[in-house]
């Protein structure tokens, strides 16, 4: 195949010259009609796309910190490690916090056994007071002193639990799945809790993703009008529609652009927060010529398709446009309803064989 494209780069690079200079160059003379693969170009109605890069965005994205003070002990995850929801990315000491805990349990112990006492007091003095055998400020002592036993009581728990969530607060868990974006601390470091929470470690999630693209105002109005894009990916061999395209309604003062979001349903391998990407939005209505890519020949900057006219085969120059899905749009060069020939390799090698006829 080598000796084939080198055998045919002489007649490649007269045949686009000369295209450059007419429609069409002068066809290979044959004596058979082409054996080849084709189609005919048909103009069909199709949307007019601008593009613009976007920058790939995390929907769920969350910078985690400090919810007590402690010294870091252990860090299990780096940047770029992906995670499952509820792994423990940051690991405290918890020496402070499990003291608290056992003082707040005893706290509540003395607590409880001091409302015991009050209420038995209480209830004693409640069953003769109707009979008057207590007076009025003995009973109402005697409530109070439960009263304040209960609130002590329930100061204790209160304590207890505070002292249980700040022993919880000392192992940070990831919220959901995703990837360590950037890390704040190192192993040793002293960290603070409220109401100056030092930063710890920043996830984002790969399930949900949406594309951020800075859009001039010319093309707005034509962005929210026709609401539709996508993202052109593996250099327009892919796309990937938009679930829901929204305009912010306001301009950034400096550049004059507006803020356009576009949501991505689903999962998207290959897509991570902070990449660009090409997307495509639909500003109009055109007829388009549209070839398959894999009809388009490429050498470096020149581009041509194999055009068939009966029992003739020429290589034609063309001016392409954008991609769309496995098509290409052809801004020149090719009318429609001529026929090409949708495999290249076929109709070089057709070729050669044809001249290697005319030469004997």
């Amino acid at each position: 195949m080598k000796n084939a494209y080198r055998i045919l780069w002489p007649t490649f690079c007269a045949v686009l010259l000369a295209a450059c200079g007419g429609k069409q160059p002068a066809p290979a003379s044959t004596t058979a009609k082409p054996p080849l693969a084709s189609m005919v170009v048909r103009a069909d109605e199709g949307p007019s796309q601008q593009i613009w890069d976007g920058t790939v965005q995390a929907v769920n994205s969350a910078v985690l910190t400090a919810q007590t003070d402690a010294r870091v002990l252990a860090l299990p995850y780096d940047v770029n490690d992906v995670v499952p929801a509820g792994a423990v990315l940051v690991r405290f000491t918890n020496v402070e916090q499990k003291s608290a805990a056992r003082a707040a349990q005893a706290q509540i112990a003395s607590a409880k056994a001091d409302y015991v006492n009050a209420q038995a007091n209480y209830q004693r003095l409640a069953a003769i007071y109707p009979q008057g055998y207590v007076s009025k400020a003995a009973y109402d002592q005697a409530l109070a002193q439960r009263n304040a036993a209960k609130a002590s009581l329930d100061a204790a728990q209160a304590q207890w639990r505070e002292a249980g969530q700040a022993e919880k607060y000392t192992e940070v868990r990831a919220p959901y799945a995703g990837v360590i974006t950037k890390r704040y601390v190192q192993v040793g470091e002293a960290v603070t809790g409220p109401p100056f929470a030092q930063q710890l470690i920043g996830l984002a999630s790969l399930k949900d993703l949406r594309v951020d693209v800075k859009a001039p105002q010319s093309v707005a109005d034509s962005i929210r009008r026709y609401g539709s894009a996508e993202i052109v990916l593996d250099g327009g061999k892919k796309t990937l529609a938009a679930s829901k395209v929204t305009v912010f309604p306001y301009a950034d003062p400096a550049t004059h652009t507006f803020s356009v979001r576009l949501d991505l349903a689903g999962d998207h391998p290959g897509l991570y927060p902070g990449m660009t990407v090409k997307v495509a939005f639909a500003t109009g209505d055109a007829r388009r010529l549209l070839v398959p890519l894999s009809a388009l020949v490429q050498r470096g900057e020149l581009q041509g398709v194999y055009v068939i006219d009966g029992d003739h085969v020429s290589l034609r120059q063309v001016r392409t446009g954008d991609v769309s899905g496995d098509s290409i749009q052809v801004l020149a060069g090719l009318e429609g309803g001529e026929h090409i020939a949708t495999d290249p390799d076929a109709a070089v090698r057709w070729l050669i064989e044809q001249r290697r006829k005319e030469a004997r």
